[in-house]
């Protein structure tokens, strides 16, 4: 693989780590009420969904024999930040 290919890899898999990392401290630092009233899943499985991914973010490599552990685990951390986070943002201005 060229030199410039693996720089490419490289940022991929660092930037779905941070986004987990982001959606992890997201998560814990919500209060638990807004999750049942936002009507999503309660506070401690979203951090637990969003620290095994963060984890397997960090573990298994966006090109390699892992990439569906990668994927997997950047797909449910984009999950909370696309669907889970607006709610909880919502609900918690009153909105």
């Amino acid at each position: 693989m060229p030199l410039i290919a693996q720089w490419i890899v490289w940022v991929i898999d660092w930037a779905g780590t941070l986004v987990g990392v982001f959606a992890f401290v997201h998560a814990l630092t919500q209060r638990a009420d807004a999750y049942a009233a936002a009507d999503r899943l309660t506070k401690p499985v979203w951090m637990a969904i969003t620290g095994g991914s963060t984890v397997a973010l960090a573990l298994f490599g966006y090109y390699g024999a892992g990439m569906i552990f990668w994927l997997a685990g950047l797909v449910a951390v984009l999950v909370y930040i696309v669907d889970v986070r607006p709610k909880l943002i919502e609900v918690q201005r009153g909105g």
